[in-house]
């Protein structure tokens, strides 16, 4: 018998999509949320779980100053607007690998995960470092190719996806 499988996207939060993002955060908005809320939906309709993570940096001075986005509180750092939203599993993590995030492993471990699909941003840090740590955790791991946005180089891509294939981390 498989184990129970989920969908896990991850940072699709307005500081990185919406008109007032930072020039580095340079996403195809549109064709990006597209592709993440026709994998949201696929997987809903399967029975699947969708889970929905954030990056949140707490709201302090030097946060705001030396960071400038994701800061706990703040309009940037909710769930994009335009991103479906078919459940209420919701997790904030502060580093990039998601299963740093105690509630979030607490939830994966109660409900028995063996295998995640990932998609979101970005796939050199913060989809990578939890595909990462999924397969730490004794998980199979996917990555959605097309609902996975990617701000860095070509090279540097090609490298992560090396990294992540070598762990047994496939693309799909």
């Amino acid at each position: 018998m498989a184990g129970k499988k989920a969908l896990i996207v991850i940072d699709m939060q307005n500081d990185y999509l919406w008109d007032k993002r930072m020039k580095k955060f340079s996403y195809d908005t549109e064709k990006l949320t597209a592709e993440v809320n026709r994998s949201i939906n696929e997987f809903h309709a399967n029975g699947d779980d969708v889970i929905y993570i954030a990056q949140m940096f707490p709201n302090i001075i030097t946060n705001k100053w030396f960071i400038g986005f994701s800061i706990k509180g703040t309009e940037g750092a909710e769930l994009y607007k335009g991103m479906d939203k078919v459940s209420d599993l919701y997790f904030e993590k502060n580093l990039p690998d998601t299963f740093t995030a105690s509630k979030f492993k607490e939830h994966m471990k109660a409900q028995g995960y063996s295998e995640v699909v990932l998609c979101g941003l970005d796939e050199c840090g913060c989809v990578g470092a939890t595909a990462k740590g999924a397969v730490k955790a004794g998980l199979t791991v996917s990555i959605i190719e097309k609902s996975t946005g990617c701000r860095f180089p070509d090279a540097k891509q090609k490298k992560m996806r090396e990294k992540l294939r070598s762990l047994g981390v496939k693309y799909i």
